[in-house]
């Protein structure tokens, strides 16, 4: 990638052999991964929710625009949450008692 290191936002331009996790032309968040890009990697959340290290060349960042941001990283958290905990249908919490489940693993707690 080029001098901005710092971009918490990147477009994917290449995916060969991580086509199931990475989608081209889709912008990724990065999160911060000092090692990783010290050996030419660089560490995003991919179609699973996760995150994972990828070849820095698979991504060129990007400036996301300040009205932007904060919608793309609540998109990214919400992508994360599902991942975590799949959402169970209404209709199978009512077949259950009306109870649902929750996970234990919460941001925060």
């Amino acid at each position: 990638m080029n001098s901005n290191s710092g971009s918490q936002a990147v477009l994917c331009v290449a995916n060969e052999g991580n086509e199931v996790s990475l989608q081209l032309w889709k912008v990724y968040k990065t999160l911060r991964d000092d090692e990783g890009r010290a050996e030419g990697f660089v560490r995003v959340i991919d179609e699973s929710g996760e995150d994972y290290l990828f070849p820095e060349e698979n991504f060129v960042p990007i400036d996301l625009p300040q009205e932007a941001r904060r919608p793309f990283d609540r998109a990214v958290r919400e992508q994360q949450r599902g991942a975590v905990t799949p959402r169970m249908p209404r209709s199978a919490r009512r077949a259950r008692g009306g109870t649902s489940v929750r996970s234990s693993k919460r941001r925060g707690a």
